[in-house]
């Protein structure tokens, strides 16, 4: 067999966006990456596999608005590049979904490679660098396990005792109401804090 015929039988490897994009996933480009896509895709992405309480589910992108409020709790004053970062944190999952940290565990290493590629076009489409800083990883990850104690115990069904032993306790005085919102309400809420953060990080170059 010829390495053309190969490569037409060979299975698609990317994803068309709802912007009309076409996203390699094995090799994913940041000219191909779109805010309006990630807002999109993250906005009906749930958290928890659905297994929520409410009439909504709690998405990806609503919950990434929360870790960026709860970053800035924790840490008054950080330089806005790490404040888009951490909005940006759970991007990849506008192309691969939310996937339960148990299953994540299961795929290994190579699902972990992957979620990097598709992290560092992200960060390279909005100027932020491929890669952070172990210290800017943890202080994004902290805020990121507090966000996850209240969703476990307010909508997930988590018991306060099981919520400490998985995610921590969270800092004394530090209140979180965690409310789902419809679609299209977290998809706008998205795109405005994104599109603030963004213009804090070009007025400071």
């Amino acid at each position: 067999m010829s390495k053309d015929a190969a490569k037409s039988n060979a299975p698609r490897a990317w994803q068309r966006m709802i912007s009309g994009r076409r996203l390699d996933l094995l090799d994913p480009s940041p000219f191909d990456v779109e805010i309006e896509d990630i807002a999109h895709g993250l906005a009906r992405v749930a958290r928890w596999n659905g297994q929520t309480k409410g009439d909504h589910a709690f998405s990806v992108a609503e919950h990434s608005v929360v870790v960026l409020n709860i970053l800035d709790a924790l840490y008054p004053g950080l330089d806005a590049k790490l404040r888009l970062a951490a909005l940006l944190h759970d991007a990849p999952e506008y192309v691969i979904g939310d996937m339960i940290s148990p299953f994540k565990a299961a795929l290994g290493v190579d699902y972990r490679s992957f979620e990097d590629r598709l992290e560092a076009a992200v960060h390279l489409r909005f100027g932020l660098p491929a890669k952070l800083s172990k210290e800017n990883k943890r202080k994004i990850k902290r805020a990121d396990m507090i966000c996850a104690y209240f969703e476990a115990t307010q909508i997930a069904g988590f018991t306060h005792e099981e919520s400490i032993n998985f995610f921590g306790r969270p800092p004394a005085g530090l209140e979180i109401a965690i409310r789902p919102l419809p679609v299209k309400q977290a998809q706008l809420l998205f795109l405005e804090r994104f599109e603030t953060v963004l213009a804090e990080v070009e007025a400071k170059g």
